[in-house]
């Protein structure tokens, strides 16, 4: 099978986009054609996919078109990119991991709905899990994922400066935008921080482990559990959480629910996890035994590849 996978917004390094989705398609054998902004974000494609270059949320029809020669189905991971899809094109996937932006991605997606293929949020449950994670220590708290103010990024400076009396340090790894990298900065020069950038999923699940706590301070409800909750726990970290992965960190057992925006409640259980290392490392195997038991990605890889393949044998003539 020739799957042509496609994104403008996205690193080309995202852990579900190429490490959990491509990498599973071509340990299945299939071929990969890459629709990236790579020189956007100075990423050298790997072999064997092929790869075509994009301006990062630039128009892509002509890249599309490129893209879909031959191929035997299309996965796209913008809503908009239905706008840009050339007129003669294989079976469309859309991902819709993201929530939909504004009135024009809703009805986007509807329509993709009614014409297309959708991969629904729940597909962005999954994580690599480690099989014999460090212990998770006592000075050390991280956060992997992007960094915006949505996600908290003004909370998690303000409680990297109350843990520094407590002699923890927090780590932050992932990418900003643009318009949270001053406060990154200063809090990283004043020694308040550590903030690493973009770290490749593998390499930044690797950091998480042996930390006291894996943060997500997102500020608005999600209709899913953000995958970076699933990252700490499957890496043996015990979790603190807004009400945004409530519902999974409770099932689960393996941390801690605090209100959105408020940071005193954050310090708190952070400072709680370390004074009670029993409990702490009983909220850590409790997480990662879920995290093995339901969402470790490879268990999943090849149920997806066959949905895949699946939708690319069906007759597909509709088009936006």
């Amino acid at each position: 099978m020739r799957v042509c996978v496609a994104t403008t917004l996205h690193h080309p390094e995202d852990a579900r986009i190429m490490h959990r989705q491509i990498r599973a398609l071509l340990d299945a054998g299939h071929e990969v054609t890459y629709v990236a902004p790579f020189t956007h974000f100075n990423v050298t494609p790997i072999p064997p996919i092929t790869a075509i270059d994009v301006r990062k949320g630039g128009r892509a029809r002509t890249a599309l078109r490129r893209g879909v020669k031959d191929a035997d189905l299309l996965i796209l991971h913008e809503a908009e990119l239905l706008l840009a899809l050339p007129f003669r094109h294989p079976p469309v996937v859309l991902d819709v991991r993201d929530e939909a932006r504004g009135a024009l991605g809703r009805r986007l997606v509807a329509r993709a709905e009614r014409l297309h293929r959708v991969l629904e949020p729940a597909a962005a449950e999954a994580t690599q899990v480690a099989d014999a994670p460090l212990p998770a220590g006592d000075t050390r708290v991280v956060h992997i994922g992007r960094l915006t103010t949505a996600k908290g990024v003004n909370e998690l400076v303000e409680l990297a400066r109350r843990l520094v009396p407590y002699g923890i340090r927090l780590d932050l790894i992932g990418a900003a935008d643009r318009e949270v990298r001053p406060i990154l900065r200063d809090a990283q020069r004043v020694g308040l921080l550590d903030w690493f950038g973009y770290v490749p999923n593998r390499h930044a699940l690797r950091m998480a482990e042996g930390a006291l706590a894996g943060v997500c301070l997102w500020r608005e409800p999600s209709s899913r559990p953000p995958t970076k909750v699933l990252d700490y726990m499957g890496r043996g970290v015990p979790v603190v959480t807004t009400p945004a992965a409530a519902a999974l960190v409770e099932e689960a057992g393996c941390g801690s629910v605090v209100p959105y925006g408020d940071v005193e409640a954050t310090l708190g259980a952070v400072l709680d996890l370390r004074e009670d290392p029993v409990r702490r490392a009983a909220l850590a195997a409790k997480g990662h035994s879920l995290a093995r038991l339901r969402h470790h990605w490879p268990d999943q890889a090849a149920s997806f590849t066959a949905r895949l393949e699946t939708w690319a044998g069906v007759a597909h003539e509709l088009a936006v």
